[in-house]
């Protein structure tokens, strides 16, 4: 039988896009099922946010009645403004190991962006960079972090058959609390950029969460601008996601510096709560909640989400002191093990300053490229 791509057009045909990757993974001790009711949040293009400056259109493969895929479509117009070009993307990609599925695929996705006006398609973006980004090339024997992507290995030949070409890879890096304690190179940098700037590191104020935030609109938009694929992040959306963090942020680990009562740097870091969703096959409710407040003194890492100096008061060795504070409050809180990512491959500052750390790229992930 032939195999046909359909439009999701439907709740029930979004809920069969959403549950298809269980089929994908069903035997991959790696894999994280994602929390379904996110998934639906995630696509709502009445209330996700990025979609008051976003288009996306989903599809299914079909073949004998069976969903055999799935792809999104994605145009981005923040993205196109802020880089003055007419990419789309695609995303949430998962197929069966069939090169001509696969190919229907990707000519849908691109078919429909070429009708938006787009000139090629990148990804996969779930849906943007600001989300799970990146498709894994290195690193399969370990389940991902949180919010980080995860898929089979022949997704890779998938891509590179049908004309994928790579335009950039994203390092993750591996943290162990005793390899960076004991870089004295750290140490070093890290006091003396300590003792010229005078910065001072302090935690959120949760009960001043609202204010607190402007303070992360402040230097996000500021400390990432520069970078390869940045797409600045709107006021709601980052009021939407800080509403889905709210829950799982630590305090301790979500950190502002200032300098001269100046804010030049933020970082957040949140347990990998992949370890309990692992568990929880998709579904929060009933007791799910209950696995996260009972299981979280089980979590065996953290994930360094953000780390931002802002322009000015780059190359002056403040990451180093972020770092520094970061892995000593996480191993007070019994985590010994954390993951930087994603860490864009010519992003020589910071690569460099990770692997002062002794820290090591253990995962790479590829973001592909295709004219249309």
């Amino acid at each position: 039988m032939n195999t046909s791509i359909v439009r999701v057009t439907s709740q029930a045909d979004l809920m069969k896009f959403i549950k298809f990757p269980w089929k994908i993974y069903s035997n991959d001790p790696y894999w994280v099922p994602p929390l379904i009711m996110d998934r639906k949040k995630l696509l709502d293009t009445s209330k996700n946010p990025f979609f008051k400056h976003a288009e996306i259109q989903l599809f299914l493969a079909k073949k004998n009645n069976e969903i055999v895929g799935r792809i999104a479509a994605i145009k981005n117009d923040l993205h196109n403004l802020h880089h003055n070009d007419k990419v789309g993307f695609f995303g949430f990609f998962e197929c069966m190991n069939d090169q001509q599925t696969a190919n229907l695929l990707f000519d849908s996705a691109k078919q429909w962006l070429e009708e938006k006006g787009m000139n090629a398609m990148r990804g996969p973006a779930n849906p943007s960079s600001n989300d799970e980004y990146g498709m894994l090339i290195e690193g399969f024997n370990d389940s991902p972090r949180i919010l980080m992507t995860y898929n089979p290995k022949y997704y890779i030949n998938l891509c590179e058959n049908y004309g994928f070409v790579k335009a950039k890879d994203l390092n993750a890096f591996k943290l162990e609390t005793d390899k960076v304690l004991s870089s004295e190179k750290l140490k070093r940098v890290a006091d003396i950029a300590q003792q010229r700037s005078g910065l001072k590191i302090f935690q959120i104020d949760m009960k001043k969460f609202d204010s607190e935030l402007d303070k992360v609109k402040y230097v996000y938009n500021k400390a990432w601008a520069p970078n390869w694929g940045f797409v600045p992040m709107t006021e709601e959306e980052i009021d939407a996601m800080a509403k889905d963090f709210k829950a799982i942020i630590e305090p301790s680990l979500l950190l502002f510096g200032e300098i001269d009562g100046k804010l030049v740097g933020f970082a957040l870091v949140v347990f990998d709560y992949n370890f309990i969703f692992k568990k929880m096959n998709g579904r929060l409710f009933p007791f799910g909640i209950i696995k996260l407040l009972t299981q979280k003194k089980k979590i065996p890492w953290a994930r360094i989400i953000t780390l931002g100096i802002i322009p000015e008061y780059q190359k002056r060795g403040l990451d180093a002191v972020f770092y520094y504070e970061i892995v000593t409050r996480a191993a007070k809180l019994n985590i010994f093990l954390g993951e930087a990512s994603w860490v864009l491959e010519d992003n020589d500052m910071m690569n460099r300053g990770l692997e002062v750390m002794n820290a090591h790229a253990y995962k790479k992930y590829r973001i592909y490229e295709i004219p249309i």
